[in-house]
């Protein structure tokens, strides 16, 4: 997993409430089992129309925004727990969602796996979408260790939470895997001293 520290960036923003996981990939792309390529069928039902010709309408299509953040509405992730929604957000490109609520298992999925939700108040997420909606070319700075969210050249500032634990994954570029074996020569040294053969 890359290391994440800090991301400045353009956004692509998605003004939608209740997103949820079958929206961003649906379940009929579920079938292969490595991360790789479900980014070419993120939002697959709103990017495309029922011939399969791009939804000119919808946000990623329109090449004004592009980035690395994509900035959403409330209660980003619902429905199903499908580890799948974060793999193809971060295949596609994105390496921060921005929302004022996120749901829980959709959250710890995203971390896992390298992408970064930050969640912001209302009154934060409502101006970022006023600020990107005036300019497209609004650069948003996301600070991991530092834990905060700004508009660049703008007023506007937030600090956000995340678990320590999931903190330190990130910063390091660890997964839970790396984690435990990062800690194999103390857990060696602890074995010796307290464990009985």
């Amino acid at each position: 997993m890359e290391k994440f520290n800090q991301v400045t960036s353009t956004a692509v923003p998605l003004n939608v409430a209740d997103i949820d996981t079958d929206q961003i990939i649906p379940a009929r792309f579920l079938k292969a089992t490595s991360r790789e390529g479900f980014g070419e069928n993120l939002f697959r039902d709103w990017r495309f129309d029922a011939s399969g010709e791009l939804n000119s309408e919808f946000v990623l299509n329109d090449k004004k925004y592009q980035g690395k953040i994509l900035v959403a509405g409330k209660n980003f992730g619902c429905g199903s727990s499908r580890e799948h929604a974060a793999w193809a957000l971060y295949d596609y490109g994105f390496r921060v969602v921005v929302s004022s609520y996120f749901a829980d298992i959709f959250k710890g999925n995203a971390m896992n796996n390298g992408l970064l939700p930050v969640e912001v108040s209302d009154e934060f997420l409502n101006q970022l979408f006023e600020y990107i909606k005036e300019d497209s070319g609004t650069e948003i700075i996301v600070d991991l260790k530092n834990e905060f969210i700004e508009v660049n050249k703008r007023e506007l500032k937030e600090s956000f939470q995340i678990n320590e634990y999931k903190k330190m994954c990130l910063l390091k570029g660890y997964q839970d895997i790396d984690f435990l074996i990062s800690k194999k020569e103390s857990i060696e040294a602890f074995e010796k001293t307290h464990v009985e053969y």
